[in-house]
């Protein structure tokens, strides 16, 4: 694997906790700092606990409304729109 040579700037509390983390482990920094990379990016397109919740709790609330038009409305509307784009746009004569 190629190495590429990089520098950042860490704070100190984070400098603290990259040293204390590698000696435990008994790894270099430079190993710590990239399985902590790898890491956040196969969680970073993850919803988050809450996220997901706040999800669930919207998809609850859309379904606990029952329909407030019959099948046969929503499907002429359907029609209505179907029509509609195959004459680009609604207001097309």
């Amino acid at each position: 694997m190629y190495m590429v040579k990089a520098t950042f700037t860490f704070d100190d509390e984070t400098m603290a906790a990259l040293r204390k983390t590698a000696q435990r482990l008994a790894k270099p920094q430079s190993v710590i700092v990239r399985e902590a990379i790898r890491e956040f990016g196969a969680r970073a397109g993850r919803l988050s606990e809450e996220e997901r919740r706040q999800m669930l709790r919207s998809i609850d609330a859309f379904l606990s409304h029952p329909p407030d038009r019959s099948r046969a409305a929503v499907e002429q509307e359907l029609r209505q729109v179907r029509l509609a784009r195959r004459r680009r746009g609604r207001r097309t004569p």
